[in-house]
């Protein structure tokens, strides 16, 4: 049975790094699982982890292009113009195509990320239990905080949730609808994804550390960001995309509305970006915990890459 690599993970835990060292080890390519890397021009706020010298070629408009760095391509970033609307279907499409075309040349497909819904779409497809009826679905979503809908609901439809103002944001019933709108349109799309057989050996590692580490590297990480996403962000606002595109509400961009609109000084945004961080830390760990399957090392203990490396080998060499 064909092969297929699963990194994830918190923010800020080096799941990239990870990823390029163990396709080097193993003869593979990464494929990025992240929703806010798919724009073009956006990398500084979207944390792309472009390794220095990586060289982009464009291979079609069906699965993109890669980046690649001392002969490990990593895919999965760069597919639309921010101006664009990029949806899970879509991702499950290109992520699914790379995936066999990996496989095809003899390498290990390594699927690295922190979207838990892109990760378990392409191993799981959306089937039924991501396509409920309508009270199985909103009993399920009565669980989930209001932040935690809204991003459901962008990545199931980025225009509609593009287009829903404040008030709308925080109406709880509102979201509910849309998600149940949203989800019932994927789920008759009639997808090929959906009905062709996705049946891999998969694995799935999982990069961890306390939560105060966690919270200190997040906090760097954003500070030494900070001069390189103005800048970013003033350039998208000179291309012409605006506060309502779909791209400018991912986390790391929409933080800075309110500074570039001279209603908050840099310091507001700075923190505000930071906090927004460690919350959705929280929401990754919680989501990747349900996953049974995921082995997990924190980054924190001693020669965790090591013994990473020991148990995928075992996997890898297991028929």
């Amino acid at each position: 049975m064909n092969k297929l690599l699963i990194i994830c993970g918190p923010t800020a835990t080096g799941k990239t790094s990870l990823g390029i060292y163990l396709a080097k080890r193993f003869k593979g390519e990464i494929v990025s699982a992240d929703s806010r890397q798919v724009y073009q021009r956006m990398d500084i706020g979207t944390g792309k982890d472009i390794p220095k010298g990586a060289i982009y070629k464009k291979v079609n408009k069906k699965i993109g292009g890669y980046y690649e760095t001392n002969g490990i391509k990593i895919w999965g970033y760069d597919l639309v113009d921010p101006k664009d609307e990029f949806n899970v279907a879509q991702y499950i499409r290109f992520a699914r195509e790379v995936i066999k075309d990996i496989h095809k040349r003899n390498k290990l497909p390594i699927l690295v990320g922190g979207t838990g819904f892109y990760i378990k779409s392409v191993v799981e497809g959306i089937g039924t239990a991501e396509i409920p009826q309508n009270i199985a679905l909103r009993k399920n979503l009565k669980k989930i905080p209001k932040d935690e809908l809204f991003e459901k609901l962008a990545i199931l439809d980025s225009s509609k949730a593009g287009s829903l103002n404040k008030s709308d944001k925080g109406n709880p019933r509102r979201l509910f609808r849309a998600i149940e709108i949203a989800t019932w349109r994927l789920s008759n799309l009639g997808l090929q994804n959906k009905e062709e057989k996705f049946d891999y050996d998969t694995f799935f590692i999982g990069l961890n550390m306390p939560k105060q580490a966690l919270h200190k590297k997040i906090k760097v990480r954003v500070d030494k960001r900070v001069e390189g996403v103005k800048k970013e962000i003033s350039y998208l606002l000179k291309q012409g995309i605006d506060w309502s595109s779909q791209s400018m509400s991912s986390l790391g961009y929409r933080q800075w509305k309110e500074y570039f609109e001279g209603k908050e000084t840099e310091g507001m945004a700075i923190n505000k970006w930071f906090l927004e961080e460690k919350k959705y830390s929280k929401r990754q760990i919680t989501w990747f915990k349900k996953n049974k399957k995921i082995s997990w090392y924190s980054i924190n203990s001693f020669k965790w890459k090591e013994n990473v490396e020991k148990f995928i080998e075992k996997w890898y060499s297991s028929s």
